[in-house]
């Protein structure tokens, strides 16, 4: 059996595992690694214990599992996305990472902003995406005038181009566009970086990797002298991205929906770029043999994070699987509805100085009523997201392929396909981000092909909700909306 190893790091962790030639997982293993907050509320992560993590966990899969070096076959790596690595060119890190929560540089935009009132429509115009501390160009703008400008050979990287240099000890430095295109410095038009926005940002060309098809030939490794024979990396995309292709949304107009802490979700807008007005993200879901795919994307920051809210902070719950069944037992009429705007919100609205709010609570309103409103707080999120991209796409969504640990909840699945109504795929399978560069790697190596992405079975949610329910659940929704707002 041949295999391929995928790696997917995380915000909180590095994730190896093993896909054979059948295209399942046959073993994976985990390592956190340590979350730096400072004073300031600044978050950081250590990107030398990142790589040795990765290091690691390469070590004990291939030996806890057996696994001959002759039997490996090519590598991919998924990343955490917008978390911005500062470098020397001998491979030392230059300082911790800037994690992409961290806001450090909102003074850095908020400058921007004021000095040219126009900025952030130029950054939309050009890169698809917001001008905001969110994204790594202000994050090496900050890194730059606090202490990195005078460093003449400082490079920086999102991490999936940190691993890919230090793996390859120097020999690559490159990322995918999936990557490229997070990161506010891209022209989504010349697919380049774009130069009045480095101007912009203080940030020289030579300091940014070099971009490259998602499925380039990203170097090979010895994993630092594990392997005698060094393996090609084939794959490097960010985990969402890579989520999405794991998913087969490969077609103009397929969506994706990822519930984990927050949301992610996606739409495969093809080879033609659109423009979002309705308060999405254009992006780049990647790039294959040279054919670019776009895509809408929506971020929520609360979506499982209110399940986490209800344990650790409400006590209402001592285990998420209580979730469900506190939910099929509430009122079934109830109209408690919570706005989860604990940090602002994300897409499509991007309003960042509210608070979380609950409406329509009455006598009646018990736990059993304050968990269910949490668990359609997720809901009534992500369908704001889908039909923006049906507005900005002009398509139906037919079906939404999800993933994520929330998404093993049948009560939020079902409600998901209510509201939206459509359909709601849900896969036996997990792991899609690291699945994702697998299966691009394997398929660059010619190891797999196209049926991997009908491996899985699904869950698929019907919707069962009348249209005059639905409308009121909408109304309801709105309504707190206006009320928080």
């Amino acid at each position: 059996m041949k295999y391929i190893i995928g790696i997917d790091q995380s915000t909180q962790g590095t994730k190896a595992v093993l896909v054979d030639e059948t295209g399942r997982i046959k073993a994976r293993l985990d390592k956190a690694h340590q979350q730096i907050i400072s004073e300031e509320g600044f978050v950081s992560h250590d990107p030398e214990e990142i790589y040795q993590n990765t290091l690691e966990i390469v070590g004990r899969i291939l030996e806890e599992n057996q696994i001959a070096e002759e039997d490996l076959v090519a590598c991919g790596i998924s990343n955490q996305r917008e978390t911005t690595v500062p470098f020397h060119k001998d491979g030392s890190a230059a300082g911790l990472a800037v994690v992409w929560q961290c806001s450090r540089a909102k003074d850095i935009v908020a400058r921007m902003t004021e000095e040219d009132p126009s900025f952030g429509a130029l950054v939309q115009e050009k890169t698809g995406l917001p001008l905001s501390p969110f994204f790594p160009a202000s994050k090496i703008c900050w890194l730059l005038e606090h202490g990195l400008k005078n460093d003449p050979d400082v490079c920086f990287g999102t991490i999936d181009t940190w691993l890919v240099y230090r793996l390859t000890e120097g020999r690559s430095y490159k990322t995918d566009y999936s990557n490229a295109s997070r990161t506010m410095l891209l022209n989504l038009t010349t697919l380049t970086w774009d130069e009045e926005l480095l101007g912009r940002f203080g940030i020289r060309r030579d300091q940014l990797p070099e971009i490259v098809d998602s499925n380039a030939d990203f170097g090979s490794t010895t994993f630092g002298g594990l392997l005698k024979n060094p393996l090609p990396i084939y794959c490097a995309m960010g985990d969402s991205h890579a989520s999405l292709f794991a998913l087969g949304c490969h077609e103009n107009g397929m969506t994706k929906a990822s519930y984990g802490t927050g949301s992610s979700i996606m739409m495969n807008i093809g080879p033609e770029l659109k423009a979002s007005t309705c308060g999405l993200a254009t992006s780049i879901a990647w790039s294959r043999d040279g054919v670019v795919s776009y895509a809408l994307e929506g971020n929520i920051n609360y979506s499982a994070a209110v399940i986490s809210w209800l344990k650790n902070d409400l006590q209402m719950i001592s285990s998420p699987a209580e979730v469900e069944p506190a939910a099929r037992a509430a009122h079934p009429e109830d109209t408690t509805v919570l706005v989860p705007a604990f940090t602002g919100l994300g897409a499509p609205h991007w309003v960042n100085d509210v608070k979380a709010t609950f409406t329509g609570m009455t006598r009646t309103t018990g736990r059993n009523e304050i968990i269910k409103a949490a668990l359609e707080s997720i809901v009534f999120q992500v369908t704001d997201v889908l039909s923006a991209m049906e507005q900005d796409s002009g398509l139906k969504i037919g079906q939404i392929r999800v993933d994520g640990g929330a998404s093993k909840n049948g009560y939020l699945m079902q409600f998901q396909s209510d509201l939206a109504d459509t359909n709601v795929s849900r896969p036996d399978m997990e792991e899609f981000s690291a699945l994702g560069v697998s299966y691009m790697a394997g398929l660059k190596a010619g190891m797999l092909d196209d049926s991997v992405f009908s491996l899985a079975e699904s869950t698929v949610f019907t919707p069962q909700m009348s249209p005059e329910k639905r409308a009121e659940k909408k109304a309801m929704w709105q309504d707190a909306l206006r009320r928080t707002l």
